[in-house]
């Protein structure tokens, strides 16, 4: 009995603790309450509210490939075997990052833009295809009119870039990077201005006056080298018809002036054309950041023609005092929504001058690129 006793205690004690256990195992813990993501349409789509904010967020960027060949879009390589100079494609892979945001203050539409390119390809001189620099080529913060950080010169982004083919700047029309400060007056019927406050980038070999008055080569740095900056100003006039804008420049590391002036048409709903003309001074450099075309004038000129909804001709012609002529053509089709193939030809005349011996070439581009 003492055994049998023994054996159904041991038996209760094991079911009870089991029995604990058991209760243990079905206690679940209440679900914390989750917070999805809320769709913001107040600046366009693709827009969600950052959780637990009033910004709003939207991320996309593009991946394109290129495949440049010829004088134009090609490489110079040199003959594995024989050492021989040769011809060979240039390839270029892309991704490109892209966010906005957005929100409203009590002194207006609290913005920020930043793009970031990964690049690798092969291109110029060097044919060994390689991972190339990653470039930070916008990060700036806009507060209603004023906007600071990194941009892209108000010399180009106001009056807008040359024509819809991919070779625009083989007589290139400005330059690009630069941190600013620039503010934006819109007065809601069609007129706006700018003035930018700019700190420019980059160099030219060029040649430049030493102190002594000679012309002399030297690399030109284009940043501002003082206190002073650059300093852009424009206006624009857009309408139904299209628009006309102007924007002046002065280059305060070496007292340059250069403007452009622009006219945009749109002739009818397929065709719409464009004329822009810059002048500039070389005082003390050949070229500078706000004149980077040869000689003190320069003008382009360009058009595009929608077939259809998918796909469109663009044409663009250009001239310098420099005696260079550039022509280039594409047709452009999207082959689905985000999904666009371009295929263009270049051709360049470069007449002997004093900035440059003569020359000429044709080449091409095929550009695959898909948006999100």
């Amino acid at each position: 009995m003492n055994v049998k006793s023994l054996l159904l205690g041991s038996a209760a004690a094991l079911l009870a603790v089991s029995g604990a256990r058991a209760a243990d195992a079905v206690v679940v813990a209440e679900p914390e309450p989750a917070e999805y993501v809320k769709i913001c349409d107040v600046y366009g789509a693709g827009y969600f509210y950052i959780p637990g904010t009033e910004t709003c967020l939207r991320v996309g960027g593009y991946v394109r490939y290129d495949v440049g060949l010829g004088d134009f879009g090609g490489v110079k390589t040199t003959d594995r075997l024989n050492g021989r100079e040769r011809d060979t494609y240039a390839k270029n892979a892309r991704f490109t990052l892209k966010t906005w945001t957005g929100q409203e203050t009590e002194y207006g539409t609290l913005k920020t833009y930043t793009e970031t390119r990964f690049n690798f390809g092969n291109s110029g001189d060097n044919a060994n295809a390689r991972n190339k620099d990653v470039t930070l080529n916008f990060a700036w913060i806009q507060l209603g009119g004023l906007r600071v950080g990194k941009d892209e010169s108000a010399f180009n982004t106001f009056s807008g870039y040359a024509g819809n083919v991919i070779n625009d700047d083989f007589i290139p029309f400005g330059e690009y990077d630069t941190n600013l400060i620039s503010y934006t007056f819109d007065a809601g019927n069609g007129f706006s201005a700018i003035v930018s406050l700019e700190q420019g980038s980059g160099s030219y070999n060029t040649r430049v006056k030493n102190d002594a008055g000679l012309w002399v080569a030297r690399a030109a740095n284009q940043t501002i080298d003082s206190y002073v900056p650059h300093v852009v100003a424009g206006a624009k006039y857009t309408q139904g018809w299209g628009s006309i804008s102007g924007v002046a420049a002065y280059n305060s590391a070496y007292e340059e002036w250069a403007g452009k002036v622009r006219l945009d048409v749109k002739a009818t709903d397929q065709i719409s054309l464009f004329v822009l003309g810059g002048y500039g001074t070389e005082k003390n450099s050949l070229r500078s950041f706000y004149k980077p075309w040869d000689g003190k004038w320069a003008v382009w000129g360009g058009g595009t023609y929608k077939f259809n909804e998918k796909t469109a001709f663009n044409i663009q012609a250009s001239y310098d005092q420099g005696k260079t002529f550039a022509l280039a053509a594409n047709i452009a089709h999207q082959l689905v929504p985000g999904f666009t193939v371009t295929g263009e030809v270049d051709y360049f005349n470069k007449s002997a001058s004093k900035y440059h011996a003569k020359s000429d070439g044709v080449g091409g581009v095929l550009r695959f690129q898909r948006d999100f």
